[in-house]
C-alpha cells in the first residue's frame, strides 16, 4: 500500500527514483530534503524542505531513504535519528557504507536497510540489490522492496559482504556499457565511418543486443556464439577480445578496483 516517504537528497540517483515512485504510485506523501527546489518535480504530493530543521516534530514517515553522497553521509544521516526512532525504516544507496555505519547512528537495534541501484531505474529497467540488518521486519523489507522495484528488478543478499562485488557489476556497471558505446563508436570511427554513423551504429548495437538478451531464453555465451561463425569476421575480433590480456582480465581488473574504492568509502 502507499504510504508516506522522507527523501534526504534529490541529485541523479535519488530524483531517479523519486520520479518512478510518483509513476508507480508507491508513496502517497514524500518529503523531499533538498536545499535546490529546483530539482524536484513539482507533484502535489511532494514537499520540497531545505533541510531536516523544517520538520514538523511529529513527522513520522515509513520510510527514510538517504540519497546522499557517501562521503558526506556522516553529516547528514544524524539528523534524521529521531526519525528512525519514530518507526521509519532506514533505507540508504550510498555505495560503500556499511549496515555497522548506520547502526553507529541510529543505534543497533535500528531497522536499516542497504540498497544499491543503478541508473537505469530512471526509465524502469533498472536493477537494484539489497541487504537488511537483522531487526528489520518484513513489513519494511517489502516497504523497502516495494520503493526499489519502482525503478526495476531487485534482487535481496544474504550476506552483505557481497554488496561490493554486487555494486562493480550493476551498481556501476551503466558506465562501463557506455562506455563500451563509446569506445566502439571511436573504433569505427577511425576505421573510416563518419562519426555520427559510428556512433548510431554502436548505439543501436549495444540496445539491440541488450534487448535480445532480455528477449532470449538463451544465456549470454549461447547468444555470442550464435553470431560468431567458424574462420568469420566476428571469430577474428573476438580473438582479440578474448586473448589472455583481453577484456576478461580487463573486466576482472575494474570490478576488483571497484571494490577496493568501496571498502575504502566503507572505512
Amino acid at each position: 500500500m502507499p504510504g508516506t516517504i522522507l527523501l534526504v537528497g534529490c541529485g541523479k540517483m535519488g530524483g531517479a527514483l523519486l520520479g518512478r515512485w510518483l509513476d508507480a504510485g508507491v508513496a502517497d506523501r514524500v518529503t523531499v530534503i533538498e536545499p535546490n527546489a529546483r530539482l524536484v518535480p513539482d507533484d502535489r504530493r511532494v514537499t520540497v524542505l531545505p533541510g531536516p530543521n523544517a520538520l514538523e516534530p511529529t513527522d513520522a514517515p515509513e520510510a527514510l531513504v538517504l540519497a546522499v553522497k557517501p562521503q558526506v553521509m556522516a553529516d547528514v544521516a544524524p539528523a534524521y535519528r529521531s526519525v528512525v526512532e519514530r518507526g521509519a525504516v532506514a533505507l540508504s544507496i550510498a555505495a560503500g557504507l556499511p549496515l555497522r555505519f548506520f547502526a553507529d547512528i541510529y543505534g543497533a537495534q535500528a531497522p536499516c536497510v542497504r540498497a544499491m541501484p543503478n541508473t537505469p531505474a530512471a526509465i524502469g529497467r533498472g536493477m537494484t540489490v539489497l541487504v537488511a540488518a537483522p531487526h528489520v521486519t518484513q513489513p519494511q523489507r517489502t516497504r523497502c522492496e516495494r520503493l526499489m522495484a519502482a525503478g526495476g528488478e531487485v534482487a535481496w543478499l544474504d550476506d552483505e559482504a557481497l554488496i561490493d562485488p554486487a555494486t562493480a557489476v550493476s551498481g556501476s556497471g551503466p558506465a562501463y556499457v557506455f562506455l563500451l558505446i563509446e569506445v566502439l563508436a571511436e573504433a569505427g570511427r577511425r576505421a573510416g565511418l563518419p562519426a555520427d554513423l559510428a556512433m548510431r551504429l554502436a548505439r543501436q548495437t549495444v540496445i539491440g543486443s541488450a534487448g535480445l538478451a532480455e528477449a532470449s531464453d538463451d544465456d549470454a555465451a549461447t547468444l555470442r556464439r550464435a553470431v560468431t561463425s567458424p574462420g568469420g569476421t566476428t571469430e577474428a575480433a573476438l580473438g582479440e577480445l578474448m586473448g589472455e590480456d583481453g577484456i576478461a582480465r580487463v573486466f576482472e581488473r575494474a570490478v576488483a578496483a571497484n571494490m577496493r574504492r568501496s571498502q575504502e568509502l566503507g572505512s
